[in-house]
């Protein structure tokens, strides 16, 4: 019985770490390293992980291998594409939009396209001028 509560719970704790780790792979930081955590946890209980663990390591070492062989314009497409497409993900995200609003900025492009299937904004005043819910008007 322990087992298999301990099969349980590092199935469940390592998909919840690799699903944290592709999450965080289009921002900076460290997704590989999230994503191999995780397939770590699960490589310990299962084989299938540790194949699957073995498989992206492979593949992992072979696109840095590759990066380091480019030369250097080659080199800054490639890292200036996957900025690219984290500042797409940022803008998908509402990123800009939110840093945008701290800092007084209110430019619609800023706004993210995906804001409406997001829901309302949880802070300010809800429509109709009454407060959301739980939140206190400013005293001015």
């Amino acid at each position: 019985m322990l087992d298999l509560s301990y099969r349980i719970t590092a199935g469940v704790l390592g998909t919840a770490i690799v699903i944290l780790g592709i999450i965080a792979l289009p921002a900076p930081g460290p997704g590989w390293a999230i994503i191999f955590l995780g397939l770590g946890v699960l490589a310990a209980e299962f084989r299938w992980a540790k194949r699957l663990l073995h498989w992206v390591r492979v593949r992992y070492d072979a696109w840095v291998a590759w990066m380091h062989r480019q030369t250097r314009p080659v080199q800054l497409l490639v890292m200036t594409l996957i900025l690219g497409v984290v500042a797409v993900c940022a803008w998908l995200f509402g990123v800009f939009d939110t840093v945008g609003g701290w800092l007084g900025i209110e430019w619609a492009w800023l706004e993210s396209p995906l804001k409406p299937m997001m829901g309302p904004s949880p802070v300010g005043p809800a429509p109709g001028g009454m407060p959301a819910p739980g939140v206190v008007p400013e005293v001015r």
